[in-house]
C-alpha cells in the first residue's frame, strides 16, 4: 500500500510538473519535455496497475495453495484422533500414522452401568449387603479407519506432502505431552506453500492478524503449546469441518 500511494503522489506531482511547463517553459522544448514527462506518468500508472494486479493475483493464488493445505491437514488431524483412540497418545512419525490408517481397527463401544457388591462397605457394615455402581465399557463391533475416514481414497499415503509450493516440501509433525495431557501439532512454513511468489508479498502474508485470514508464519493443525485440535484458519478455507 505504501508502494501505491508513492507512486500516485509521483504521478501528481508529474501532472503539476507539466502543468507548470506550459506556462512558464519556452514553446521551443515544452513538446519534448510534456512528452517525456507523460511517458513518465503513463509509465507510473502502469506500474501502480501492476502492484494491484499481482497482489489480486497473489491473493487468489494464496487461496488456491491453502485450500490444498488446509485439507491434507484435516486429514492429518483426523488420522491422529483415531490414533489417540486406539494407542492413548497421539504419534510424531508419518510412518506409523499411515501404518495405522493401513491397518488399524477402531473399537466401537457401548458404556452402560451396573450395580455390583461393595465389599469394603459390607465388611465395614457386618456383613450386611452394599451395593455400588460401576460402568462397563463393552466393545461392540469395529471400523476401518481407512475406510472411515478416506473412504475408500489412498490419498492417507502422501499424507506427510504438502502438495503445492515448494517442491517436495513436508509437513513437520510434533507429539508430546502437556501436563498430563497428550498433544500434538501438524504444521508448514506460510514461506514453503507460497514458494515462487513476490518475497513482500509472502512477508506480508506471515504478518496476518485477521479474522477472515489465517493468521501468523503458518498454516498448523493442532497445538503444541495448549490442548488444542483445531487449525489456524477460518471456515471459508474449506467444507470439510
Amino acid at each position: 500500500m505504501k508502494v501505491i500511494i508513492a507512486i500516485v503522489v509521483i504521478i501528481l506531482l508529474t501532472i503539476g510538473i507539466v502543468w507548470l511547463i506550459d506556462k512558464f517553459v519556452p514553446k521551443k522544448i515544452k513538446p519534448v519535455i510534456n512528452i517525456l514527462l507523460w511517458v513518465l506518468i503513463i509509465f507510473l500508472g502502469y506500474m501502480t496497475y501492476m502492484s494491484v494486479y499481482k497482489e489480486i493475483q497473489f491473493n487468489q493464488l494464496k487461496k488456491e495453495r491453502f485450500a490444498v493445505v488446509i485439507d491434507r491437514l484435516i486429514d492429518i488431524r483426523d488420522s491422529q484422533l483415531a490414533y489417540k483412540d486406539v494407542n492413548g497418545t497421539y504419534t510424531d512419525s508419518f510412518d506409523k500414522l499411515i501404518n495405522f490408517v493401513e491397518n488399524g481397527q477402531v473399537p466401537i463401544t457401548q458404556r452402560r452401568d451396573t450395580l455390583v457388591l461393595d465389599e469394603e462397605r459390607t465388611k465395614l457394615f457386618g456383613g450386611v449387603e452394599t451395593m455400588k455402581t460401576i460402568t462397563l465399557i463393552d466393545t461392540l463391533s469395529y471400523y476401518s479407519v481407512k475406510d472411515s475416514i478416506f473412504k475408500g481414497s489412498d490419498r492417507y499415503k502422501t499424507m506427510m506432502n504438502v502438495g503445492v509450493g515448494k517442491e517436495g516440501a513436508k509437513f513437520k509433525l510434533e507429539a508430546g505431552k502437556l501436563d498430563e495431557f497428550s498433544v500434538f501439532e501438524a504444521s508448514v512454513e506460510k514461506s514453503v506453500v507460497l514458494d515462487g511468489e513476490e518475497p513482500y508479498l509472502i512477508e506480508k502474508e506471515k504478518q496476518v492478524v485477521s479474522v477472515d485470514g489465517v493468521n501468523g508464519p503458518t498454516l498448523k493443525v493442532g497445538s503444541m503449546t495448549e490442548v488444542f485440535t483445531k487449525g489456524n484458519w477460518p471456515k471459508s478455507y474449506t467444507n470439510k469441518e
